[in-house]
């Protein structure tokens, strides 16, 4: 009888614990259409997620910052949330949650909780949606497109309005393309519709119309006959990679700024969250948001230098194969990247090593990089074997990472994960561009020398940063609390 009560008891908090789950889906979605508040939890977004998934995030948060985050807790935080009036904002539940139930927390009441906690969102500065292009339309620009499409809203932020391709546009190209953002082999299905527009050339997604633009020179378009006005063009063609190449955007009429999605060559290149404010968007019109290995790895170099001091290190990643690489055997202008992708480990080259010192000047001239490219469409790794200034341990190096994944200004670009069985595809589909492996962490006996193992989803973890650089070049980055 015993045995049976018990259980009875699981079946009824099971269902109070998905019961509350639903409700924490409805007021998530509530103030994201309704208020453009988004709810994220722990940098996980929350949207489109089903109940299973929440429940999982919220064990998650617990063992992250080991202290119990409940569903029940974050439904009467976001109760509150909803309750009082706030700016469209971008909202971390879990942190507000582990502060709520801090030793230090001398509320009783949630809403007064949150009020104070909230108090700065209405000083934020109000401002206007901008029109976003996209030039060029491969696995970057559909990743951006997705992601733009999913975050519309209300549409008081980025705004997607037309995406440049080369060649011809007929029902047969634009059902290509559309198809190509509707599914994906690695992230899956498109969470919205897809549909074409023969007549107006254009994609409708999400019930929106986007401009499928055909041309071969940028100075060429006149995005003003499309209603484009001041917008922010993202490349992330490879076609242009300078100053003097980019500025060809600016001749546009409708485009007031170019965001370069590849390391560019004099233009700012950016990591955001380590120094996009060193740019004052007003008075830089070309921006370059580098690369996925460099975004990898700088917020995490960024913090042992400033933590620990860097001496000299060595950068080696394995990095899923790309585009640029040949399916089966074959000419190739770089050597060993003419052999076939998919059967073979690759020796190749990468400038992240050198350009992490843009970034991060302190590290000029003290990290070597080489990279591996390896037989996986998604997914990399990069390992970082560097001599520390002062002595650290296992726990030290652990300890100080993780503080700067729950506070500071690289919330958003530091994943700490607690997995003692990550591999490279659990880590698709996550917005972090670093994903710090704190059980691979190694320490020498003499505390001097560290290896640092870097997860990243090299696609979809870079378009993230490239859209929170996207946001701070086009001044609508909301109130946010992490």
């Amino acid at each position: 009888m015993t045995h049976t009560t018990s259980y009875e008891k699981e079946l009824a908090f099971q269902a109070d614990r998905r019961k509350a789950t639903t409700e924490f889906i409805k007021i998530t979605s509530d103030l994201w259409y309704d208020k453009s508040i988004e709810i994220v939890l722990f940098k996980n977004q929350i949207i489109d997620k089903n109940v299973s998934d929440i429940i999982h995030l919220h064990e998650y948060a617990g063992e992250f910052v080991q202290k119990p985050i409940s569903i029940f807790d974050s439904v009467e935080i976001l109760r509150a949330i909803n309750d009082i009036k706030l700016p469209p904002s971008k909202l971390d539940i879990g942190k507000l949650a582990y502060e709520y139930h801090s030793d230090d927390n001398n509320y009783n009441d949630v809403k007064a909780f949150v009020i104070d906690k909230l108090n700065n969102a209405n000083d934020t500065n109000n401002f206007k949606p901008r029109d976003v292009v996209l030039y060029g339309f491969g696995r970057i620009g559909r990743l951006l497109a997705r992601e733009l499409m999913a975050k519309t809203g209300k549409g008081n932020q980025l705004r997607l309005r037309a995406v440049v391709t080369r060649g011809t546009i007929n029902e047969d190209i634009l059902e290509k393309r559309a198809n190509l953002l509707r599914t994906d082999s690695v992230h899956g299905r498109f969470m919205g519709t897809v549909d074409i527009d023969i007549e107006n050339s254009s994609l409708i997604i999400n019930g929106t119309t986007v401009h499928i633009i055909s041309a071969s020179k940028p100075e060429d378009i006149d995005y003003t006959q499309f209603g484009i006005e001041n917008a922010l063009l993202i490349d992330n063609s490879g076609a242009f990679r300078n100053q003097e190449q980019l500025a060809r955007h600016l001749k546009s009429k409708g485009i007031s700024k170019v965001l370069l999605t590849a390391p560019g060559k004099e233009v700012p290149n950016i990591v955001h969250g380590v120094n996009h404010l060193e740019y004052n968007p007003d008075n830089t019109q070309i921006f370059s948001a580098a690369s996925c290995t460099t975004n990898a790895i700088t917020p995490i170099l960024k913090v042992i230098e400033d933590s620990l001091g860097i001496k000299k290190g060595h950068l080696e990643t394995i990095h899923a194969y790309t585009n640029d690489q040949n399916l089966v055997d074959n000419l190739h202008g770089k050597y060993r990247r003419g052999r076939a992708a998919a059967l073979n480990m690759v020796i190749t080259e990468t400038g992240a090593g050198k350009a992490v010192s843009k970034a991060v000047p302190s590290l000029h001239g003290k990290l070597t990089s080489n990279a591996i490219r390896v037989p996986v469409p998604n997914g990399s790794l990069a390992i970082l074997n560097l001599e520390i200034k002062n002595k650290t341990s296992l726990d030290g190096i652990n300890t100080i990472l993780k503080k700067y994944a729950l506070e500071g200004d690289l919330v958003e670009q530091i994943k700490y994960s607690l997995s003692k069985e990550m591999v490279s595809s659990d880590i698709v589909g996550t917005s972090a561009p670093s994903i710090y492996d704190s059980r691979a962490t190694i320490v020498s006996d003499n505390g001097k020398n560290i290896v640092l193992y870097i997860w990243y989803d090299n696609e979809y973890g870079y378009s993230h940063q490239v859209i929170r650089l996207a946001k701070y070049i086009a001044k609508v980055r909301r109130f946010t609390y992490y």
